[in-house]
């Protein structure tokens, strides 16, 4: 596990994201051109589902129910024990813990892209379908964190956003704009398309979406981490309860997503993809949904917890202790 954990420390995919650390510390000039990030974003996500796709037109339904209702299931079980445990031993208001809730159930495609390449790099195998994975489980936990913010008081009737004809209103558009958002549509629609098409149609444009995507990456994650060490002010916020939640409860949901991918059979790839998703927190489609249902939610906790916390660690410590678990499972089987 430790020599997991020091390849995963020098691969260049971290070392980009702590560059991109290091420049804001420095207080340097650099910086990325708003619409270079967009398209980054874009590529990465669109080559994600394009892949998935193809792997996809190989399966039989039958092949993918079982890791499908298993991503379902996590994607709506996770919110809500985060929700009550914020609620009672952390005494957030309704609007704060449905908002930290949305983002731990949802999941975070930079992670997912960083766990295929931590697996591609060290040769490990996984299923083609995972892409279909991260697209299932983006959705339902945002849907079920808004349900509870509702029934908390924080959306509709007795809420402070307004009646509970606007509340529901509100509800619908985040809904809307979340499987409206780019990463849903590109997943989605990549996933169709790679399906359609099959091997011999992305042969075609396989090394634009193949063989640059590592490099690609590198940029995207240079980004994240000016990104994530802008909000290291935003530490004194969170408190040292959610501080604690923010690494404790990705670790809880790594090993809880890792014992249900070894459950049905997936291989050791797909069980650390699929514990990876579970351990991962959203901070691109949650936070647009939470933006606009619950504006009253404080961002100095669900960003600064799922961007400036769980996100480094997974990417440092995470992926080899998911990786190394399932490792463990498949050989004491």
């Amino acid at each position: 596990m430790l020599d997991l954990a020091l390849a995963n420390l020098l691969s260049p995919l971290l070392l980009s994201f702590v560059l991109g650390a290091v420049a804001v510390l420095l207080r340097s000039d650099l910086r990325f051109p708003e619409p270079v990030f967009n398209a980054l974003s874009i590529y990465l996500m669109l080559s994600i589902g394009l892949r998935g796709g193809v792997e996809l037109s190989h399966l039989s339904p039958r092949t993918f129910a079982a890791p499908g209702l298993a991503a379902l299931g996590l994607g709506v079980m996770i919110p809500l024990w985060c929700y009550a445990l914020l609620r009672a031993v952390g005494r957030f208001g309704a609007a704060d813990a449905a908002a930290v809730a949305a983002h731990y159930g949802s999941v975070s495609a930079v992670t997912f892209v960083a766990a295929l390449a931590f697996l591609d790099a060290g040769g490990t195998p996984y299923e083609g379908y995972v892409p279909a994975l991260l697209a299932i489980m983006e959705v339902p936990a945002i849907v079920v964190a808004l349900a509870l913010a509702r029934a908390g008081g924080a959306m509709g009737g007795g809420g402070t956003i307004g009646t509970s004809t606007g509340g529901a209103s509100t509800g619908a558009a985040a809904l809307r704009e979340i499987l409206a958002g780019k990463s849903v549509l590109l997943l989605v629609g990549g996933l169709a398309i790679g399906a359609v098409v099959g091997e011999a149609g992305y042969a075609r444009v396989k090394p634009l979406f193949t063989d640059l995507f590592q490099g690609a990456l590198c940029l995207f994650l240079l980004e994240l981490g000016m990104l994530a060490a802008g909000r290291l002010a935003d530490f004194r916020r969170v408190g040292p309860f959610l501080a604690a939640f923010a690494v404790v409860m990705p670790v809880l949901h790594g090993v809880l997503g890792v014992a249900v991918a070894h459950a049905i059979g997936m291989s050791v790839g797909g069980a650390t993809v699929l514990g990876t998703l579970a351990a991962s927190a959203s901070y691109i489609a949650a936070p647009a949904a939470v933006r606009l249902a619950l504006p009253q939610a404080n961002p100095g906790y669900y960003l600064t917890a799922s961007l400036a916390i769980t996100f480094p660690f997974n990417l440092t410590l995470g992926l080899p202790l998911y990786h190394a678990l399932a490792r463990w499972m498949a050989e004491v089987q």
